[in-house]
């Protein structure tokens, strides 16, 4: 189960103006699942979207990269995106790029527009050819079942090895406009950052000019979904869409507006609910830890230092095992890759315990402290650098035994 993430309720789950949504069990890999999903977009609607840095992404990433790119140099807008699981159709060469276009040709008839219009995504198994006969066949269920109540239903239509869907709703105010988000991710493993097996999908019925909106989602992706690592692994499908239907009456169109802050506070706030869920519900997880590394040179260098102590299996395991083995987290600062890093002058803080101080054993440390946080299912491990003012965060989860098993009988 999640750790400290009850399900969401699908009564809380706002509709959006200008999506409908609709879904389809298609059996792609099981009977008697929700496999495919279908999000259409109103004809105003501006589309953004993020994804994976894995140099064997998928073709549904190749295809909704090639459309969306489309759209965004002047071409017909996109109408649709189309999800399905239990198969990532990645590695499977030509013939899974025939399979994306053929499945995006077949949506477009249905819904009276062009292939081009339409975004693939996928999730499931890597280097097994998408069965797109039965996604085609099961797209007229998901298009008669359109409609703006349905994101329950879409956070379910996406899961794979989630143990619960992942979605929330937002209604904030930005200089008197009244607007609605809501979103939906999935993922449980194989999430590291650069985009993780992991997939998000955020829309708000405000109106984004296209290159405010190309900023806004790279910018609510570093700060959210780049921010999460479960097992160190970048998967090949990874995607974060963000979807601004313009039905509402707010307009942003300058990234250097007072309601583009506002709506950026917004959409990121939503977004690292959602990717957070991702980490709650990592594959066995049961603890979910706050990585904050402090007084930095640089960001990066704060996120790299981060990034290796959350990455750590001998930390993760010993999150698990709720043992303050505190030296390993040391031992992953230091093989960091901050060549020049004073470890003397380095602090290091468990919650309110402070474990590490000028880089040796804080004198006043008592290992009874430290069990007493480690046992608790949320931890904040907190470093101080003492080289500047920058910072970075990044979430993880602690390394199970069920992270094994899951992902030992993944296929079966």
């Amino acid at each position: 189960m999640a750790v400290n993430s009850p399900k969401p309720i699908a009564a809380d789950l706002k509709p959006v103006a200008g999506v409908d949504i609709g879904y389809a069990e298609a059996g792609i890999k099981k009977p008697n699942r929700k496999d495919v999903l279908v999000l259409q977009v109103a004809p105003g609607a501006t589309v953004a979207g993020v994804f994976t840095l894995n140099r064997f992404c998928a073709a549904p990433v190749q295809v909704a990269k090639a459309h969306l790119a489309a759209a965004q140099a002047g071409g017909k807008p996109v109408r649709a995106l189309m999800v399905n699981t239990g198969n990532a159709n990645a590695g499977t060469g030509e013939a899974g790029l025939a399979a994306a276009n053929a499945s995006c040709a077949a949506l477009a008839g249905l819904l009276g527009c062009e292939a081009q219009q339409i975004l693939p995504f996928s999730t499931g198994v890597i280097l097994e050819q998408l069965p797109v006969d039965k996604i085609v066949a099961g797209l007229p269920q998901a298009v008669a079942s359109l409609k703006a109540d349905n994101w329950y239903n879409a956070a379910e239509a996406i899961m794979t090895t989630d143990t619960q869907p992942k979605a929330a709703s937002r209604s904030v105010n930005v200089a008197g406009h009244a607007v609605t988000l809501t979103g939906i991710s999935k993922g449980a493993g194989m999430i590291k950052p650069n985009m993780a097996t992991m997939l998000g999908f955020l829309a708000f019925d405000a109106k984004v000019a296209q290159p405010v909106l190309d900023v806004l989602v790279k910018q609510v992706a570093d700060l959210s979904f780049n921010c999460i690592t479960i097992d160190g692994d970048t998967s090949t499908n990874d995607s974060f869409m963000l979807i601004a239907t313009g039905a509402g009456t707010l307009e942003v169109n300058s990234v250097d507006s007072p309601e583009y802050a506002a709506l950026a506070a917004a959409v990121t706030d939503l977004a690292l609910f959602l990717a957070q869920a991702i980490v709650r519900d990592g594959e066995g997880a049961t603890k979910f830890i706050t990585v904050t590394v402090e007084d930095g040179k640089d960001v990066a260098e704060c996120r790299k230092i981060a990034y290796s102590i959350g990455h750590s299996p001998l930390v993760k395991t010993a999150f698990f095992a709720s043992d303050p083995n505190l030296g390993r987290i040391l031992a992953a600062i230091g093989y960091a890759g901050v060549d020049d890093l004073d470890v003397s002058k380095l602090n290091l803080y468990l919650d309110d315990v402070w474990v590490a101080k000028d880089g040796g054993r804080n004198p006043d440390y008592k290992e009874e402290d430290g069990q007493r946080v480690m046992s608790q299912s949320e931890i904040t491990v907190r470093v101080k650098l003492a080289r500047g003012a920058a910072a970075a965060t990044v979430y993880t989860c602690d390394l199970s035994h069920d992270y094994v098993t899951i992902n030992a009988d993944y296929r079966s």
